[in-house]
């Protein structure tokens, strides 16, 4: 899969030289916090763009404009819970449980669920079923207990 994207380089630089500003930190005290010199800093503000992405991350890392989130997904079985119609999977923010689930019903209407083995459905669509809990984790759609819960809504 080839994937696109675009960044507002200009925006970025702009974001982060304010933040620098705000935060009361010199070029030259960002670029020690960052492990990189000051010239490499003055580079970066100058909106050059032939700047390692590791240097620039390092930047934006001490300036906090990166979202450090993950979620990933432990080798585990799912379980089945009939009385809420759910298949419930674990998931974790580095040490951080994050319960996930997916109802029956978006089994059925988004991955040809049969309505008789709903676990059989997760495990053949697992990948696209964790993409999901993924995408609505660093969205912030999380449930009030902090779970994530798929709605066949979620799914186009």
């Amino acid at each position: 899969m080839e994937w696109q994207f675009r960044l507002n380089w200009a925006a970025i630089v702009e974001e982060a030289k304010q933040r620098r500003k705000r935060q009361k930190l010199t070029q030259r005290r960002l670029g020690e916090l960052a492990g990189v010199s000051t010239p490499t800093v003055s580079r970066f503000e100058n909106s050059e763009k032939d700047i390692q992405l590791s240097t620039v991350t390092r930047i934006l890392g001490v300036l906090g404009m990166l979202d450090e989130r993950v979620l990933n997904f432990p080798d585990e079985n799912p379980h089945y819970d009939s009385l809420r119609d759910i298949a419930l999977f674990n998931g974790s923010d580095r040490e951080s449980a994050i319960r996930c689930a997916i109802s029956r019903e978006a089994l059925e209407d988004h991955f040809d669920g049969d309505g008789e083995k709903p676990l059989a459905v997760f495990r053949a669509n697992r990948e696209r079923i964790e993409h999901e809990a993924r995408r609505k984790y660093l969205a912030g759609q999380l449930e009030a207990d902090g779970s994530i819960l798929i709605r066949t809504t979620d799914l186009s």
